[in-house]
């Protein structure tokens, strides 16, 4: 029975983390491909910092929406539907999915309209930029469709199935990225501000044509529901199940909105800022206006940078969530904290080695990104100290989702907000710190809100971080990386062309800081057997004598041994 029970911990493993490397891959890919057109679109004539200004200040406004009908929604919806299937209630589950799914095509379409018809007013009065407006306009159509398809994503994922949602993005991102490059390319000699809004109208159409894939799926996978099985569902009238979802979603979508309030801050803040610190120089308004939305260009180049590493460990939150419903529906605390802690760690191990490469390699990174417009490099040097916390606080919020503990992301955010945009005020006013304001305050509020969170999360899961194994060693492990990456990178400029050189010192300093985790041990058994090939790697690190199976310990009880048995064994030295 026991060996059972073993078996079946040990089976959930696989399970889980194949659900977090299904997404992790698409997040990788989403923003590789995210990375490749904004390279390329930047680096077209006529474009640069000022046209990625416009893309990004009007995108912004779009992503608020966007939080609204989209990221809160996949959260909700899994975390509903895995608790009805944990407990084979497929019907129940059914049942949900329709009445969000009417719900949330609603509130996109009534926000789609909402920004088509306020652009104007958007991007006159908040952004004080009039022309970002039209960037606004060309996706407005596109939030009804995101709402349909994050319904869809949450739907599958709370059916343990990553793959359609995952699938889904890397073909939206294909599309968009080849879209992109398209209308760009075919609006060279315009001004920056409509091949800004060309380049998102291709956002709007590969939303679209994903959403027809998604339709596709659902039809051949979607739960097979018997008309005669019961479900508790069934009691419940479609408004008083609607206002069960709202109770979970309204604080899971407020944490949402307070998201990506945080770039609208910047995004806001920066332009007006830079404009009053900077009045004196610029007498001519359109010329202060193309200054102020250059550093917002910058600004967004950095973040394009920093959440790279954030979206490959939003799989571990995204994971979390049903898997985490999923075990408490079952009862299985042991599950949860376990699936919870490794979680933690290994967003350590992930976006430690990423901040340290950022600081070490900053300008190198930019010159060989964004070889046309490569200002920023003390900026993004300054932000992977917030990517840290960003990292981690995806991480915990999934938990906390799972735990039913919605509103606490929620609260957290909203004060860590608050705290970020009066130090924006403060600080970029100031014409000797400008953009660098954004990110210590972007540093301020992250670490306010992982600090709720955190001992929120601790006083309800008991956690079984040991911190010089998983948090100190980690710390080190990427120092080693950083410190080594700067100066094969230096040396190797001597020798080669500085892309080569940059290209060459990440992959040196990957393989290091991996090296370098096992040499430290970071890793137990336990940890990399839950890794990719695990079994095999582990074997490799046996052979090579780095790991050692610990030897088996018989305590032998001398009570416990018959008088007459004629036993072999010999009683350990220590024993007298």
């Amino acid at each position: 029975m026991e060996q059972e029970e073993k078996t079946s911990k040990q089976s959930k493993a696989p399970s889980f983390m194949k659900n977090v490397l299904i997404v992790m891959f698409a997040q990788i890919m989403v923003k590789v491909l995210g990375l490749i057109y904004k390279f390329v679109i930047t680096n077209f004539d006529g474009f640069g910092d000022t046209g990625l200004g416009y893309y990004s200040a009007g995108y912004q406004i779009y992503a608020i929406l966007l939080a609204l009908s989209s990221i809160g929604i996949p959260s909700v919806i899994s975390k509903l539907v895995s608790e009805r299937v944990a407990i084979g209630d497929d019907k129940g589950a059914q049942r949900i999915f329709k009445v969000c799914m009417t719900f949330f095509v609603g509130v996109g379409t009534i926000l789609s309209f909402g920004l088509f018809f306020g652009a104007e007013y958007i991007a006159t009065v908040i952004f004080n930029v009039p022309d970002t407006k039209y960037v606004m306009q060309v996706l407005a159509p596109a939030i009804v469709f995101v709402a349909a398809s994050a319904t869809f994503r949450g739907y599958f994922a709370g059916c343990n199935d990553m793959k359609p949602g995952s699938y889904s993005q890397i073909i939206e991102q294909f599309l968009n990225c080849v879209l992109s490059i398209t209308f760009v390319y075919a609006l060279i000699g315009k001004e920056p501000y409509i091949m800004a809004a060309g380049g998102n109208l291709s956002t709007t159409l590969a939303i679209v044509l994903t959403f027809i894939y998604l339709i596709a799926y659902y039809k051949k996978k979607r739960l097979k529901v018997d008309r005669k099985q019961k479900s508790p569902e069934d009691n419940l009238s479609s408004r008083t199940l609607l206002k069960k979802i709202l109770i979970i979603f309204v604080p899971v979508t407020i944490s949402s909105i307070i998201s990506v309030i945080n770039p609208l801050i910047d995004s806001a803040t920066v332009s007006r800022c830079i404009q009053t610190a900077f009045a004196g120089l610029y007498p001519i308004k359109e010329q202060l206006e193309a200054f102020a939305m250059s550093k917002t260009g910058i600004l967004s180049k950095i973040d394009t940078l920093v959440n790279l590493p954030i979206a490959i460990n939003v799989a571990f939150s995204t994971a979390l969530v049903p898997a985490v419903s999923g075990a408490l529906a079952k009862k299985d605390y042991q599950t949860v904290s376990k699936r919870m802690t490794f979680s933690i760690f290994a967003s350590l191990l992930i976006v430690l080695p990423c901040a340290a490469g950022f600081m070490a390699l900053s300008q190198p990174i930019l010159n060989l990104i964004y070889p046309s417009a490569n200002d920023g490099a003390e900026l993004l040097a300054m932000f992977s100290i917030p990517m840290i916390f960003i990292a981690l606080n995806q991480t915990i919020n999934g938990g906390l989702y799972g735990l039913n503990k919605t509103y606490v992301p929620a609260i957290a955010l909203a004060i860590g907000a608050v705290v970020k945009f009066v130090l924006n005020i403060i600080l970029i006013s100031n014409p000797n710190i400008e953009i660098m304001g954004a990110a210590i305050s972007s540093t301020v509020c992250q670490i306010i809100a992982f600090f709720i969170t955190f001992i929120t999360l601790t006083r309800h899961i008991k956690l079984k971080l040991r911190i010089g194994r998983m948090v100190l060693a980690p710390v080190i492990a990427a120092a080693i990386m950083g410190v080594c990456t700067y100066f094969i990178n230096h040396g190797l400029n001597m020798i080669i062309s500085p892309a080569i050189s940059t290209m060459i010192s990440i992959i040196l300093g990957a393989i290091i800081y991996v090296i370098t985790i096992f040499v430290l041990k970071i890793l137990t058994k336990e940890d990399i057997l839950m890794i990719p090939f695990g079994t095999k790697i582990y074997a490799i690190l046996l052979k090579l004598g780095i790991y050692k199976e610990p030897a088996e310990q018989v305590e032998v009880r001398i009570e416990d041994t018959p008088k007459h048995a004629n036993t072999k064994h010999h009683k350990p030295k220590h024993m007298k």
